[in-house]
């Protein structure tokens, strides 16, 4: 079970075991990011090599660039996997009024060979 509720500067991380969809979503800066996303971490090392698939659904609005790093490894982990066979998408949300998150969406795509939607 994945579910961390969302504070003013870290965002809700919720994993829909239905529908394997891993969602992320709100404003990502807290104190100590490595520290926040280590339960992620742990959920990614148990749990994601059980799944047939999984969606990443990101709908980040702002990250400091330690929660930059965080969500890069964490993308990593789903290419490896996605080069292992197993299907792995991300799909990358972002207001249209926000162009550094979209910005940052294809900074990301741009490295990755995994399929990955930008969509607003």
């Amino acid at each position: 079970m994945m579910n961390i509720e969302p504070t003013s500067s870290s965002p809700k991380v919720f994993f829909d075991e239905k529908t394997n969809v891993f969602l992320i979503e709100g404003e990502s800066y807290p104190e100590n990011s490595f520290e926040f996303y280590k339960p992620v971490f742990n959920w990614f090392d148990e749990v994601f090599p059980t799944l047939d698939s999984m969606e990443l659904h990101l709908k980040i609005s702002y990250m400091n660039s330690s929660s930059v790093k965080c969500i890069l490894d964490i993308m990593t982990i789903l290419e490896e996997a996605y080069e292992t066979g197993k299907n792995c998408k991300i799909k990358w949300f972002y207001e249209p009024e926000n162009s550094r998150s979209l910005e940052l969406a294809e900074d990301f795509k741009e490295d990755l060979e995994l399929p990955f939607e930008v969509l607003t």
